[in-house]
């Protein structure tokens, strides 16, 4: 294990900085466990971070910072339970990648894949599906560290209500050190790509979502056009985009052209509606098939600042119809698309799809932009509907709202109080969010 004094940490997005009074780089669990004992024994918080993707404060410490950097690699494949066991500082891209090796892969997952494993399902990372839910929702084990530093194996049938809470845990009920995933035979998505305008694609919202396994759709504000994307099992054969089409598509113009938008946006924003419709109009149909994590995930290279919350099915149009309508009336001017997907209910405590079918609404705002009057007109028209935040993006609410719309808060706040009663992983943004 390697320790150190660090600088400043910054997550992803540039708007969370900490600076915590150490930095270690664990090798294994026992390694982990050592590092959390010493902070009990030098009264010192302890927090474990991922690779940044959360736009919140909830990894920052100003106590020991737990890098996963060494905690990487599949463990165990059991291929005939169809689990792969996988440390939990793994990225997500690293696992895609080695399941397809061993022909196997995940059933869902997010848009993007840079984020770490433990990471990924403490926060609640998800993408779209109508019965196939979020990445946390795939998991059947962990491995946990305790405030105290003893290694604890949750499952279904181990330590159930601890793994009820744990696989969305916010960091909160311990360090993740292994995440057992169940998994299945490699498979291929068909993708279906096109333009699809605004009043269509919300009357028949229900209609495509029942229709297809994997249905998602970006509206461009201060515009009519709406990019959908939906997502079928296939028997074959694979077409995927070709290098030269896919460079065009998702690099030149999804990446370059979207940066380059952005940064006049945000310089002149009497611009943004003129340059809404060109954007809007710059991805044609297309169709491909291919390997999961090649259809599921896509590049990001723009960065940008997001807020997202889940809302009941049925609310989750009329809300974006309300949102549309507060854009005209505000004069505020939106670059980014708003991203709609939709989740199966789950039963994770603290999961934004628990104990109800979900439709997540994300807005978002290219970075250096100011983005809090969006954000809070936007979060007015979400909590009106018994908006849940996603954990990981930007939100407003604490405990007091949290626990009005999670049934099952108080399971977990107990939950909390008997496996970290000093708060030994609290910090600041947790007091908020869970009480204290």
């Amino acid at each position: 294990m390697t320790n150190g004094k660090t600088g400043t940490w910054r997550n992803w997005a540039g708007n969370v900085r900490a600076r915590p009074a150490r930095e270690v780089t664990p090798a294994s669990v026992e390694e982990v466990a050592s590092a959390v004992r010493r902070a009990a024994e030098d009264g010192v918080r302890v927090k474990a971070v991922g690779s940044g993707h959360s736009f919140t404060s909830v990894a920052a410490t100003d106590g020991v910072l737990i890098r996963p950097d060494l905690l990487t690699g599949i463990r165990r494949i059991d291929r005939a339970a169809m689990t792969v066991t996988v440390e939990a500082g793994t990225p997500l891209k690293r696992l895609n990648l080695a399941l397809a090796r061993e022909g196997l892969s995940l059933t869902n997952m997010g848009d993007i894949m840079e984020q770490t494993v433990s990471g990924a399902i403490s926060t609640g990372t998800h993408g779209t599906g109508r019965a196939s839910a979020s990445i946390a929702a795939q998991v059947r084990g962990l491995e946990l560290v305790t405030a105290d530093g003893s290694v604890l194996a949750c499952s279904a049938k181990e330590n159930p209500e601890v793994f009820a809470a744990a696989r969305i845990g916010l960091g909160a009920l311990g360090v993740i050190t292994a995440v057992t995933f169940a998994v299945e035979p490699l498979f291929l998505l068909a993708a279906r790509e096109e333009p699809m305008d605004f009043d269509r694609v919300t009357a028949e919202f229900d209609e495509l979502v029942t229709e297809n396994e994997h249905f998602e759709f970006y509206w461009f504000p201060h515009t009519e056009n709406c990019s959908t994307k939906r997502n079928n099992r296939s028997a074959g054969p694979a077409r995927p985009v070709g290098r030269i089409p896919g460079w065009i598509e998702d690099e030149l113009l999804a990446n370059g052209l979207f940066q380059a938008v952005n940064v006049l946006g945000r310089a002149a924003p009497a611009t943004v509606p003129a340059l809404a419709k060109v954007t809007s109009r710059a991805l044609s149909a297309r169709g491909y098939t291919d390997v999961p994590y090649r259809v599921f995930t896509s590049p990001r290279r723009v960065r940008f600042m997001e807020m997202e919350y889940a809302l009941p099915r049925e609310a989750a149009m009329a809300a974006l119809r309300e949102l549309r309508s507060t854009i005209e009336r505000s004069g505020l001017r939106i670059s980014f698309p708003v991203e709609v997907r939709t989740a199966p209910a789950d039963d994770i405590t603290l999961s934004t799809a628990s104990g109800r079918e979900s439709v997540y609404l994300a807005v978002h705002l290219f970075r250096g932009t100011p983005y809090r009057e969006y954000f809070t007109a936007a979060e007015r028209v979400f909590t009106a509907h018994a908006g849940r935040p996603h954990w990981g993006k930007v939100h407003t609410r604490d405990a007091g709202y949290l626990a009005g719309v999670y049934p099952r808060f108080g399971e977990f706040t107990a939950l909390r109080d008997r496996l970290d009663p000093d708060r030994r992983f609290g910090n600041d943004h947790l007091r908020r969010v869970l009480g204290d």
